[in-house]
């Protein structure tokens, strides 16, 4: 029976080392066959990897008319991970934009077979995800809330629907279910040998068994790349090589955060109540249970993921290597790590507990340590891409494919996944960091995923500000690009846990209370986390001229800027100030650090700008001061006259703050007076005490990101990543005023005349929209509602509409 413990396991048939389980796809002896004979000296894009990513990249590239791609693999396709994945694929993920990749998978692999002539083994009968308690029914609630964003079809479905789908479960402790009609499951093996087939049919050259053994960069952007059989010069690479992808890296210095998870997966011999059914059972996901579940010919298959204290990592391969000849192999199963699971699934489904097993598939995948992989150009080094830390490689393998060649061909994304970009991590992230999320991230893999979720291993990192000391036992820290950054402030006697909601929680009314520290008296907030740029030269200017959508500001000015791709899509937004002649001080948000950096650096090499860029992010602290009092008390503390006449919105200046110098610049997210104090990190506790002792007589106090968030949306201000990206052009983000359109691009022959239509003479209104629209209009304006700070700034161009 299939029981743990006492009880036997019958007709159990392990293959520890060289089993093949069925659903792989790949029988007993059979191999691809090797790669024509046929090489190649040059080539537009050499893929490094023959999974099912790098076959499915290869197959674009090619099939969108890319001549002269080539893909190395080193022992065989499919080798990795690939050939012994369980093969599940879904429309659903949790986020918005990964959906579309799902979308573009499923659909590709709908229409494979018949263009390629090579059975895929695609299976659709629809998952269901099962929620037991109220708080997963209110996740599935708040997910519908984002269906509609796309095509595919999801719904909440009651315990009599669900029943009605799949008859063999208990129903006990079932509340409600999610139903993703077209999910379901595809032969990984297959999968991979039709994309191949189509990938040569287009052109491609698929090249194994050709190891990589060393990766050159030339001057000139374009790289060798060394294998036994001979060396390809290639414009890009792409680093696409699974559980080697940290070695392909290291080639170039680079030490990708991923490390390999063991993954388990019962499958079982014939059951009778299966066999039996008139239509295939759904794949079913017990996510209380933390396991899949789904038909496996007249039996079933179903993979658990471990608690965090349980699960395995291959940590070895990290610190010694991914084993030589490594590819096809299996680790030795280990039923003691998922017993409570496969309790579980018999529970849930009892018919298992009359199931023989006849195999069970220990394999490794890879992981980074936020589970999700990393996709794109690296920062850093030119033309290297990478696809690579895919721990659901088969529904991401096909949109990821098309989403790369889209990349590749045309300059930018095709929409917006900064969640995926390799450049999210770095030199923070180390080894012990990547083992602690990555267990944490394989542990969580079912639970909960609630509103503004923190998860708490590997931190702190070595990046925290030099408040955190100070702040750390004040308030609710954040986790931002391995900084800690506070979210919300407590006082004694309040709830001071974390505790995640789909409904108002413990930081409510304490983020209310920060809201009225602001806009009532004046607050202090630790900004250290943002992205700091200092770029300056002979072509400083004329490259941010190129770069950004606005004019570029006088030296002791600053200005919002934004980075716009060749489809005019907002890349980046950017607080730009000129410090001296010919040096700049760039601002930009925590997530988009390297992912700015690189789209900086690689348009100062494309246009041969002489410039030097560094990258001052962990040099620099900075403290925002905000609220009516924030001019009180900073005079307080420095001889500089702040007043408004003498120093102007959105000015910047260096001086002296209690003798700690540092950078103003007159400008506040909050949209209230305000001050961003750039210093040196290690000033920063010094600075902020002094700035607290100064403000005691007006109630100086603390406020965090949440109340940050709050005061900068009713004043309109846009946010990079929900207001505006990649998926977004600045019109439809009501950028209007920041975008210049009759700018000449001086790396390009012509320049934009459209221009936008002048405001026509607008009564001053009390309706949000109409104040908001009006507010586009004013000179030197970021976008703001109004607020004093505001009309003190444009008395006159507000005096004839009677402020």
């Amino acid at each position: 029976m299939l029981r743990l413990g006492a009880l036997r396991l019958r007709g159990l048939a392990l293959r520890s080392s060289q089993g093949r389980p069925s659903s792989a796809g790949l029988r007993e002896g059979q191999e691809s066959p090797p790669s024509p004979p046929e090489w190649k000296d040059r080539a537009e894009t050499v893929i490094i990897g023959g999974g099912c990513v790098g076959v499915s990249l290869a197959y674009h590239l090619a099939k969108a008319g890319m001549r002269d791609v080539v893909l190395l693999e080193k022992s065989e396709l499919t080798a990795g991970s690939t050939w012994h994945a369980a093969g599940l694929t879904t429309y659903f993920h949790p986020g918005i934009n990964l959906k579309k990749i799902h979308y573009d998978s499923i659909k590709l692999y709908e229409r494979l077979e018949e263009e390629t002539g090579q059975v895929v083994g695609f299976h659709q009968p629809g998952s269901i995800r099962l929620a037991t308690t109220p708080e997963r029914v209110d996740e599935f609630k708040y997910q519908m809330t984002r269906t509609n964003w796309h095509a595919t079809e999801q719904y909440i479905i009651e315990p009599e629907k669900i029943h009605e789908l799949f008859p063999l479960l208990n129903m006990d402790k079932i509340l409600a279910g999610l139903y993703n009609p077209g999910d379901g499951h595809i032969d990984p093996y297959s999968l991979t040998m039709a994309l191949a087939t189509g990938a040569r049919k287009y052109g491609a050259l698929l090249k194994y068994p050709a190891p990589v053994t060393s990766l050159k960069p030339r001057p000139d952007g374009t790289w060798d790349v060394e294998t036994p059989q001979g060396s390809v010069r290639a414009n890009r690479i792409v680093n696409a090589a699974g559980f080697w992808a940290r070695e392909v890296g290291k080639m170039i210095g680079l030490d990708h955060p991923l490390i390999p998870v063991q993954h388990q997966y019962v499958i079982t011999s014939t059951i009778p109540e299966v066999k039996a059914l008139k239509r295939e059972l759904p794949v079913l996901r017990d996510l209380e249970g933390s396991y899949y579940l789904r038909q496996e010919r007249d039996g079933l298959l179903f993979g658990p993921y471990e608690s965090q204290e349980k699960m395995k990592l291959q940590a070895s391969w990290v610190a010694h290597g991914v084993p030589p000849g490594f590819g096809k192999e299996l680790f030795e199963s280990d039923l003691d790590r998922i017993t409570e699971h496969v309790e579980a699934a018999m529970e849930m489904v009892p018919v298992l507990k009359k199931a023989d097993i006849i195999n069970i598939v220990n394999g490794p995948i890879t992981y980074s340590p936020d589970i999700l992989p990393m996709v794109g150009p690296h920062q850093g080094v030119r033309n290297y891409w990478v696809a690579i830390g895919f721990g659901y490689g088969i529904i991401h393998a096909g949109g990821v494919g098309t989403y790369l060649s889209d990349w590749i061909l045309h300059g930018e994304p095709p929409f917006d996944l900064i969640e995926l970009d390799p450049n999210r991590y770095g030199k923070w992230t180390t080894t012990q960091y990547t083992e602690a999320k990555a267990r944490e991230s394989y542990g969580f893999n079912n639970i909960v995923g609630y509103p503004k979720e923190e998860r708490f291993a590997g931190r702190p990192t070595q990046r925290v500000s030099g408040l955190y000391k100070i702040l750390e036992s004040k308030c609710s820290m954040g986790f931002h690009a391995g900084w800690e950054q506070p979210h919300w402030f407590y006082k004694p006697g309040q709830d001071t846990q974390y505790r995640p909601s789909f409904r108002r929680t413990n930081w409510f009314e304490p983020v209310g209370s920060e809201y009225k520290q602001v806009m009532q008296r004046v607050g202090v907030i630790d900004l250290s986390p943002f992205g700091k740029f200092n770029i300056k030269g002979q072509d400083s200017t004329q490259l941010l001229d190129h770069l950004c959508a606005n004019v570029i500001p006088k030296v002791g000015f600053t200005n919002i800027s934004h980075m716009l791709t060749p489809r005019g899509r907002v890349y980046a937004e950017l607080t730009v100030s000129h410090q001296s002649p010919g040096e700049f001080l760039l601002i930009t948000g925590s997530g988009s650090e390297l992912h700015d950096l690189r789209w900086i650096e690689e348009a100062a090499v494309r246009g041969g700008y002489d410039v030097e860029i560094r990258n001052i992010t962990d040099e620099l602290g900075v403290l925002g001061v905000a609220g009516p009092y924030a001019r009180r008390v900073l005079q307080k503390l420095t001889s500089e006259d702040l007043s408004d006449d003498v120093f102007k919105f959105l000015q910047t200046k260096s001086l002296k703050i209690s003798d700690i110098p540092v950078t103003a610049i007159r400008i506040s997210y909050t949209g209230e007076l305000g001050w961003e104090l750039y210093h040196r990190r290690e000033d920063s506790a010094a600075l902020y005490e002094r700035i607290m002792n100064a403000g005691q007589e007006e109630g100086i106090d603390n406020f965090g990101t949440y109340a940050l968030n709050a005061l900068r949306l009713e004043k309109a201000f846009r946010a990079w990543g929900s207001e505006m990206n990649c998926d977004t052009n600045p019109l439809e983000a009501g950028l209007d005023y920041f975008i210049k359109l009759n700018k000449r691009d001086e790396q390009s022959s012509h320049a934009w005349t459209l221009k936008p239509q002048p405001l026509q003479h607008t009564e001053i209104s009390t309706f949000w929209g109409e104040a908001q629209h009006l507010l586009l209009s004013l000179p030197n304006l970021p976008v703001r509602f109004i607020s004093a700070e505001i009309v003190a700034q444009h008395k006159g161009t507000w005096g004839h509409l009677g402020v």
